[in-house]
């Protein structure tokens, strides 16, 4: 791997960039790749297995609301109709307005080949080298730059001080960071609060770095809306992959209140990639956000869900032919659902990957199901290209 060029990156400028270095890691890796053509792809990995049954609702089936007593809603609760079946939760209001503009659509019950469902980091694995077992040690966004079509110049660049596996492997890559992720010791503290003690800006912004823990879910959404502010820009100039995470899916307890906060991080993001995007650029634009694994269909005895199988995937942008819910929906009886605890995965995220990738740059069917994703069928990506 090439070696890393490390820039410093801010909040709110010079001031929150250097006192942020106080705190604990607000952000999470951004990654680039640059190609030619106008073609854009972003992958956001929603990290904590996302409960797909609580953003896209099926409120029309029969056994949800007896698995979901508390978490389930509908229309005249405030569920946001999708398509008489489906609603989408509240707490994601904000992508309406793309949903309505056929610039989002969802898959349902989607997983990667992972099935232990005991480890976040193993499904997080699997789901970013796209392999079926633990064995690929290479991300398939890696492997992807290797085989698009006229992408000889392409690198690739990570935002923080570690590489996101999903863009791990041969092919270049550089690294722009926050620098976010080391702290300084007391006495530096106490140093800089000397050196300033006059500067009233600086004192002010040092004690909001120092009382980061306190406001860390305000921290960690202005982190979220600068990584795709930043993507969006990279991305309407050179680059045309980018890839970062969003953290906070992991709702065993009280999942209410987490699941507002984590829904709303990914209309965020979304929303400001467009915005810095711009028009133009949107229009050639897809994101596939995706998740390790999905959660129970039913609520737990703490007001949230554990860990689970099938998830759901989100598509945006201007490529996708939105507005639509897809996938086949398995049902939640009791003896629809896998081991009669989990919603029932009837596709595979790489199919959808397969298919953005195909889409986007035209790498061939052979080298998806060979290089990128050994062993997938690519016959069942057609079904993501209508539109």
């Amino acid at each position: 791997m090439a070696a890393s060029e490390r820039v410093l990156l801010s909040r709110r400028g010079f001031l929150a960039g250097a006192c942020c270095a106080a705190a604990a890691p607000v952000m999470t890796p951004v990654t680039f790749a640059a190609m030619p053509g106008d073609n854009r792809f972003v992958t956001i990995i929603l990290r904590g297995a996302m409960d797909g049954l609580d953003l896209v609702q099926p409120y029309g089936d029969p056994g949800y609301a007896a698995l979901r007593p508390k978490l389930g809603l509908t229309p005249d609760g405030g569920l946001f109709d999708l398509d008489g079946f489906f609603g989408l939760n509240p707490a994601a209001a904000a992508l309406m307005p793309l949903w309505q503009a056929q610039e989002l659509s969802f898959v349902h019950a989607v997983s990667t080949a992972y099935r232990n469902q005991r480890s976040h980091f193993d499904g997080q694995d699997i789901l970013e080298t796209g392999g079926s077992d633990k064995s690929m040690k290479t991300g398939w966004l890696n492997r992807a730059l290797g085989v698009i079509p006229q992408s000889g110049a392409r690198t690739a660049i990570d935002i923080n001080t570690s590489m996101d596996l999903i863009l791990t492997g041969p092919n270049k890559v550089a690294s722009w960071s926050s620098q976010s992720d080391f702290a300084l010791a007391e006495d530096e503290i106490a140093f800089l609060e000397r050196l300033y003690a006059h500067d009233a800006p600086f004192a002010q912004a040092l004690e909001e770095a120092r009382t980061a823990d306190q406001s860390a879910d305000t921290l960690y959404s202005d982190g979220i809306a600068d990584m795709a502010r930043l993507a969006g820009g990279m991305l309407r100039g050179d680059y045309r992959i980018a890839s970062f995470s969003i953290n906070g899916w992991d709702t065993h307890v009280g999942q209410q209140a987490q699941f507002r906060k984590a829904a709303g991080d990914l209309s965020t993001a979304i929303f400001t990639l467009k915005e810095a995007l711009g028009e133009d650029a949107w229009r050639k634009t897809a994101v596939l956000a995706m998740t390790e694994f999905g959660r129970t269909a039913g609520e737990n005895d703490t007001d949230g869900t554990d860990h689970g199988t099938g998830s759901l995937a989100v598509l945006a942008g201007g490529v996708i032919g939105g507005g639509k819910v897809m996938g086949r929906w398995p049902g939640l009886r009791e003896d629809q659902l896998l081991d009669q605890r989990d919603l029932m995965p009837t596709g595979d995220v790489r199919e959808i990957a397969a298919a953005i990738l195909y889409r986007q740059f035209g790498v061939s069917p052979d080298n998806l199901t060979a290089k990128i994703f050994p062993g997938l069928s690519f016959d069942k990506s057609s079904q993501y290209l209508r539109g």
